[in-house]
């Protein structure tokens, strides 16, 4: 059999797909960007089925870059934006309603309903997750209410619901097949990550029915084969983790206390805590890092909601660059006399703070703070909510010692101004990869491991290689101020300071 594996990379702007040959190197890719749905204040959406032809045409675009043919393809590795959810129709495949992106805001009263009920600690206790309108039970339970018959259907049997990672499998089989795996399920705010298994108490107290819910398997499974008629051939799907437990596989962070940090349209950290399920007393989520061959391995997680599309909104919003590439040339003329901080809660503030009305903010301002100190603001933001996550995570957990090496992928990671700031800020060594498409590459390998076309978990992680090495360069007293000065303009943006 070939040793080609076809990585699916379902993301929030665009989906990606990516040929790998058998010595892990990259062969041919496609992406397509598609539309972001606005249809209220705090609300963003998706399209399902041009997600759906998205995904088809930039798997088809990889084969043809690579001139490759579908019968090559020994398996399907697929990573997905997470939370991100779908309803859609047992019989016919269609979604019932767009689907409602992770970074949307519009279940918060109903969040909010829960914890005045005192359920918080209950979800939590059960999940690893806080109520927030972040995680995708809150979603489906909008959509249940208010797409007109919807419950009724879902009570019947007649509707399907799922993260994007089963909603594609559904597709990619012909509806054969209904699944997911255990780090999409982790992040539901319905699935008890200690016994493994959806919890019927909180599917009940969110009136979601259990029948509408995807088999939950391990990330390495079988999850179906591919219609023949979408790429001429049918192909195993073989893989499947959520992106940023994708990228944590795919730098090879298998050992407890390795820390990886996915810096896209948001951050997300996950520390590598093996088999001890910690419980967070600094709001941190825990999560299921990634199962494998029937053993779940555990993971502190901080999410940071904003990221790179502090970026996008130097560009798109204001307009002070042209193009992404050019805010860390832009931010390293700033004027070193001004502190000016950008506190990016534009969709509220995710870990540690969990504040779902926090609106961003700027301070720190002169007559003469002009485009490069917005630059500045807006990168360092970045590093200094990376600082609060690990904060919390040393207060959390034994095992993230001061000696945490930052693995770091994303597409922000490419400005070396950006990541020598980074390391200035945690005071931490920040370790950027030759291959930087590491989520693509976390799916690839759980595909190929399990065709036994790639190599398994320990000589995959000697496969990890470094590109460059970012150490701490600030002194001690300027990061001491610039933590202060962050840190005050946290608290006088908090909703509830």
């Amino acid at each position: 059999m070939s040793g080609f594996i076809l990585a699916i990379d379902q993301g929030t702007t665009s989906s990606r797909a990516i040929l790998f040959d058998g010595d892990m190197k990259v062969m041919g890719s496609g992406q397509e960007e598609f539309t972001q749905h606005y249809p209220a204040s705090g609300w963003v959406e998706h399209d399902p089925d041009e997600i759906w032809s998205s995904v088809v045409a930039t798997a088809k675009a990889a084969l043809k870059s690579a001139g490759r043919d579908a019968s090559e393809v020994a398996a399907i590795g697929i990573t997905n934006q997470r939370e991100t959810v779908v309803i859609w129709d047992r019989a016919t495949g269609r979604p019932i309603h767009n689907a409602i992106v992770w970074q949307d805001r519009r279940t918060a009263p109903l969040c909010q309903k829960l914890k005045k009920q005192g359920l918080e600690k209950k979800f939590t206790r059960k999940t690893g997750l806080l109520l927030d309108p972040y995680f995708s039970g809150t979603k489906i339970a909008w959509m249940l209410d208010k797409v007109k018959g919807a419950r009724k259907r879902a009570e019947k049997g007649e509707l399907l619901a799922g993260t994007i990672d089963s909603f594609l499998i559904w597709r990619l089989t012909g509806g054969k097949v209904h699944a997911t795996d255990a780090t999409n399920a982790s992040r539901t705010l319905v699935y008890n990550i200690e016994n493994n298994a959806w919890d019927d108490e909180l599917l009940a107290i969110l009136g979601i029915p259990a029948r509408m819910l995807p088999q939950v398997k391990d990330c390495a499974d079988d999850y179906g084969i591919t219609e023949k008629n979408l790429f001429g051939s049918e192909i195993k799907i073989l893989g499947v983790a959520g992106d940023q437990h994708a990228a944590a596989i795919g730098q090879a962070c298998f050992e407890p206390g390795m820390m990886k940090s996915t810096y896209g349209t948001g951050c997300f950290a996950l520390l590598n805590t093996g088999s001890d399920l910690v419980r967070s007393k600094n709001r941190l989520l825990t999560t299921i890092a990634y199962r494998l061959n029937g053993k779940t391995t555990y993971a502190l997680e901080g999410s940071i909601f904003i990221a790179g599309a502090a970026v996008q909104w130097l560009r798109d919003g204001i307009k002070v660059i042209g193009k992404a590439e050019q805010s860390g040339v832009l931010a390293a003329s700033a004027d070193p006399t001004q502190e000016v901080y950008l506190v990016p809660a534009f969709v509220g503030l995710g870990a540690p703070h969990w504040d779902a009305e926090a609106r961003g903010a700027i301070f720190g301002l002169t007559r003469n703070s002009g485009p490069a100190e917005f630059a500045r603001a807006a990168l360092e933001s970045v590093a200094f909510q990376t600082r609060d996550l690990l904060d919390a995570m040393r207060k959390d957990w034994k095992g993230a010692s001061a000696k945490t090496v930052l693995r770091v992928d994303g597409g922000m990671v490419a400005s070396d101004w950006t990541m020598q700031r980074l390391a200035d800020i945690l005071d931490a060594p920040v370790d950027r990869p030759t291959i930087l498409e590491t989520t693509a590459l976390g799916a690839a390998w759980l595909a190929g491991s399990r065709a036994g076309v790639w190599p398994k978990t320990r000589e995959f992680a000697r496969s990890w290689a470094l590109e460059r090495r970012f150490r701490p360069d600030m002194d001690a007293s300027v990061r001491s101020a610039k933590l202060a000065g962050w840190r005050h303009a946290v608290r006088r943006t908090l909703s509830t300071p």
